[in-house]
């Protein structure tokens, strides 16, 4: 599914990956497992485009592509969940999962009944039960991981990157990781999990 041929990544002269190859294969979990600093988080980030300098290339379904950014990646079936949490405090769970994904209705304001019906079904799908509305800062720190991996489910990925899901969430909550990871490898997801 997707192939890191050669990668190489250095940051300010010192070189983080050095001819890093990888084959990350449909519908399983492809576990990427090494010690802090190691560069998992590094290759990541390549992969989803948040890095766009560096050397080698990356294959997605057999076929080079390079990614501009994280939207490129996203458009093109690759979500990340990072593992330090990106969600404004103050905003719903809804607003965070749609920011820059709005759905619009066809007069050009925000479908929020849309939205909302959309977000229900991404929280019943990671058991995650609370309002949409619920702001996150309302929130434990393992309801916003799952809020996290919600917001990367919303464009239906065929390759989803976990960077240390379980660091911040508590045993049960990574029970129903683990459900939801054997859903997506049912689904035939490609699952990169980094620990």
């Amino acid at each position: 599914m997707l192939t890191a041929e050669n990668i190489t990544k250095k940051f300010s002269g010192v070189t983080e990956l050095d001819n890093v190859c990888l084959e990350l294969h449909a519908g399983k979990v492809n576990a990427i497992l090494g010690e802090n600093g190691a560069g998992k988080s590094t290759l990541m980030k390549i992969l989803s485009g948040v890095y766009q300098d560096y050397e080698g290339q990356i294959l997605l379904h057999g076929q080079p592509v390079s990614f501009t950014g994280t939207r490129d990646a996203q458009n093109a079936g690759i979500a990340i969940i990072h593992q330090e949490l990106n969600l404004i405090p103050y905003l719903s769970i809804t607003e965070n999962i749609f920011l820059g994904q709005e759905i619009e209705t066809i007069f050009g304001t925000l479908d929020k009944k849309q939205m909302r019906l959309k977000t229900v079904q991404l929280l019943e799908k990671l058991k995650l039960n609370v309002a949409p509305e619920t702001k996150i800062n309302e929130l434990k720190v393992g309801q916003q991981q799952l809020v996290e991996i919600a917001k990367a489910l919303l464009l239906n990925p065929a390759v989803i990157i976990m960077d240390e899901p379980t660091s911040a969430i508590t045993d049960q909550e990574v029970e129903t990781l683990f459900v939801i990871i054997d859903e997506l490898k049912r689904e035939n997801k490609t699952i990169a999990y980094i620990s």
